[in-house]
C-alpha cells in the first residue's frame, strides 16, 4: 500500500512540474518578428555615382577578354543587350551596380569563373538640367556627376552683363529657390547648392533705371542692388556743365519725387531727370 501511495505521489509531482513549465512558456512573450524590409529602395542621387537612364551609351567588357566587349545604348524599357547573357536591366542603376549585375550573370551562367568586368559611360543623355535666361549659352546641360550651381554657370559660359544677381532654381520636386549669385561666386555653400537631374536654372534680366536730362550719357542702365542716386549720376557720366545736382527729380510709379536725397537708393524702373542750372 505504501508503495502505491509513493507511486501516485511521484506521478502528481511530475504532472505539477509539467504544468508549471507550460505556464512559464505561455507567460514568456514570443520574440518580436524581424522587421519587414521596406519595399521602396532608397533614392539614388548623383552623389552615389552616375545613375544610368534611357539613351545613355555604355561600354561593357571583361578585362583580358576581347571576345566580350559591347558598346550598347540603354533602351526605352531600361535594358541593354549583351552577348552571352542577353537583356539585363541598366536603367536606374549606378555604373558600379550594373558592373556587379553583369558579373553575377556571367558567373551564374558559368561563362567565366572570376571575370573582371568594366563598365564605362560613353555618352551621357538621360541626366540633364535646363539653364535659361541671361547666360552665355542657354540650353540643356548633360550632367555626369553631382555639380554645384557655380559649376553649372561656368559650364554655360557664365552670366551676361545684363544678368540679375538673383538666380531662380526650380527643383524637379516642384520646390523653387532664390539664390544670391554674389554669395555663390564667393563660396557660400548654403547658396552654391548641388544641382539634381531635372532641375531648371533661370537667370532673369537685371532691373534697370532710366536717366536723362543734363547728364553726359543719358539712357537705361543696370540697377545694382546698392545703387544710390549719386552712383546713378556717376554711371551716366556725371552732370553736364549746364546741369544742376540740386535740380534732380526721380519719377517712381508715375509719381514725381523732387529734391531726392543723393544718397538714397534707387528702385527698379526709376526714372531720373536732371535739370539745368538757373543763370
Amino acid at each position: 500500500m505504501m508503495r502505491v501511495r509513493k507511486f501516485l505521489t511521484l506521478i502528481m509531482l511530475a504532472m505539477l512540474a509539467q504544468l508549471g513549465a507550460g505556464m512559464a512558456v505561455a507567460q514568456t512573450p514570443p520574440p518580436p518578428p524581424p522587421a519587414a524590409a521596406s519595399g521602396a529602395a532608397p533614392a539614388l542621387s548623383l552623389n552615389d555615382g552616375y545613375v544610368l537612364g534611357v539613351g545613355d551609351v555604355v561600354e561593357v567588357a571583361v578585362l583580358g577578354r576581347d571576345d566580350f566587349r559591347s558598346r550598347v545604348q540603354v533602351q526605352v524599357d531600361g535594358t541593354i543587350q549583351l552577348q552571352l547573357i542577353g537583356d539585363i536591366k541598366a536603367s536606374d542603376l549606378t555604373v558600379l551596380q550594373l558592373r556587379a549585375a553583369v558579373r553575377e550573370k556571367l558567373v551564374a551562367g558559368q561563362f567565366f569563373m572570376e571575370p573582371a568586368v568594366s563598365v564605362n559611360v560613353v555618352s551621357y543623355a538621360s541626366r540633364y538640367i535646363t539653364v535659361l535666361g541671361e547666360v552665355a549659352t542657354p540650353g540643356i546641360v548633360a550632367i555626369d556627376r553631382a555639380y554645384r550651381l557655380s559649376e553649372i554657370i561656368a559650364r554655360v559660359g557664365g552670366l551676361r552683363p545684363s544678368a540679375d544677381d538673383v538666380i531662380t532654381l526650380a527643383r524637379n520636386n516642384g520646390e523653387t529657390v532664390k539664390l544670391d549669385m554674389v554669395a555663390v561666386a564667393t563660396g557660400d555653400l548654403t547658396q552654391d547648392v548641388t544641382i539634381n537631374p531635372g532641375d531648371r536654372v533661370f537667370v532673369a534680366v537685371a532691373p534697370q533705371f532710366y536717366i536723362y536730362g543734363e547728364v553726359n550719357a543719358p539712357g537705361s542702365y543696370r540697377l545694382d542692388r546698392t545703387m544710390s542716386l549719386r552712383m546713378a549720376l556717376a554711371r551716366a557720366g556725371g552732370v553736364t556743365p549746364t546741369g544742376n545736382e540740386k535740380r534732380v527729380k526721380v519719377i517712381r510709379d508715375g509719381k514725381e519725387i523732387k529734391k531726392y536725397d543723393l544718397n538714397a537708393p534707387l528702385k527698379p524702373n526709376d526714372t531720373v531727370v536732371v535739370g539745368q542750372r538757373l543763370f
